[in-house]
């Protein structure tokens, strides 16, 4: 059971990288937000490269795979992700807060190493669930600021589904952990609220159009 639901985490996740850098790509935007893709590039490299240096298992391996896929789709958001901000946001200032937010990534995972030791695996697990939750509301936050599903895809919705939902089970419930089940279950609530979100987008699409500028009365400086 063990290795099933690590094999169907892996895919599934894959997928979600997969079709993330394939959206990027084709549509010139990035499918992920990037709080949640500096956190998973810095977990997933920091993690594949402790894992290399003993004997790798089929998690070392998948983490590689993810590794390879995150540094795609970021590569997707300093190419096109400048589009998204205010024009006030210079290229290098849009530039030299991508790299902070990745390098705030890395000390975060560092931290948590810190705080709990290699030999600990609730570094590894209760940093990835956080972000993972963190991952789920701004999936939300990103149809929200977007105005619908550009650069979104209910695949990502799926599959991230499952790539979550598999480890909440191994971790949460066949090993007992009732930190690791909670968060599972508030980022099951979040995606499958994502879900439903892209999926009410077919149908409904008028409602989400821009909205009419509407005048502000003039205020006097004081």
């Amino acid at each position: 059971m063990e290795l099933f639901l690590t094999a169907l985490s892996g895919i599934a996740w894959t997928i979600v990288y997969v079709v993330a850098i394939r959206i990027g790509f084709k549509y010139k935007t990035y499918a992920m937000p990037i709080a949640a893709l500096g956190l998973n590039i810095a977990w997933e490299w920091i993690y594949t490269i402790i894992d290399f240096g003993g004997t790798p298992g089929l998690q070392a391996y998948v983490n590689l795979v993810w590794a390879i896929g995150d540094v795609l789709i970021l590569i997707t958001f300093f190419r096109y992700g400048r589009a998204e901000l205010p024009s006030f946001v210079t290229r290098p200032m849009f530039i030299a807060w991508g790299v902070a937010v990745v390098g705030a990534s890395v000390a975060i995972q560092l931290l948590f190493i810190g705080e709990f030791g290699l030999a600990d695996m609730r570094s590894a697990s209760y940093s990835a669930f956080l972000q993972n939750l963190l991952m789920s509301g701004l999936f939300i936050a990103m149809f929200v600021s977007r105005r619908g599903a550009r650069g979104q895809s209910i695949t990502i919705a799926v599959a991230k589904w499952i790539g979550t939902l598999a480890p909440t089970v191994l971790i949460g419930v066949l090993q007992g952990s009732p930190f690791i089940l909670g968060i599972g279950i508030m980022c099951s609530i979040f995606d499958l609220a994502y879900l439903g979100l892209l999926l009410w987008a077919r149908t409904n699409p008028p409602q989400l159009a821009a909205p009419t500028a509407v005048s502000e009365p003039s205020v006097a400086l004081r």
